[in-house]
């Protein structure tokens, strides 16, 4: 079972689809320069199919699809800026002199991003967690498991 199809059948991985998703491109890292749309449109069938196999009602999707849109659009703000990253590392190894403290300047403040969206996916995961019923979390929970005693 690939960690795309573990992830979107649990709620509780939701945030985490989102923010990979985004993050990473869409397809597990493979696809630079792919379109924000097709982006989008991955991570929201694999939210469904999450949803679909944890019977969620109306409310819930909505619900959780909104937190599902709202980290969608900050990773691929993150996923935005890595270009201009990529320039200006590109340029420092051009140079004659490359300057380590902008590099390291640089690696910093991605980092920095990271850790903020991370922090997002937290908090996001938490909010599904309050939005599912005890049941739906003990099925994702059980998921979860058997994902984590699989590696």
């Amino acid at each position: 079972m690939t960690w795309k199809k573990t992830l979107a059948g649990g709620a509780a991985g939701l945030a985490a689809i989102a923010v990979l998703a985004a993050f990473r491109g869409g397809c597990g890292g493979h696809s630079h320069g792919r379109d924000p749309a097709e982006v989008a449109a991955f991570v929201t069938d694999r939210v469904d199919d999450g949803l679909d196999d944890l019977d969620a009602t109306p409310e819930q999707r909505q619900r959780i699809h909104a937190v599902k849109d709202r980290l969608l659009a900050e990773g691929m703000k993150l996923r935005g800026t890595r270009g201009e990253t990529h320039r200006e590392i590109l340029a420092q190894w051009d140079s004659a002199q490359p300057d380590a403290a902008r590099l390291h300047a640089l690696v910093d403040a991605r980092i920095e991003e990271v850790r903020a969206i991370a922090h997002q996916g937290v908090d996001a995961a938490v909010e599904v967690h309050g939005v599912l019923t005890p049941e739906q979390r003990a099925r994702v929970s059980r998921k979860l498991h058997r994902h984590a005693d699989e590696r």
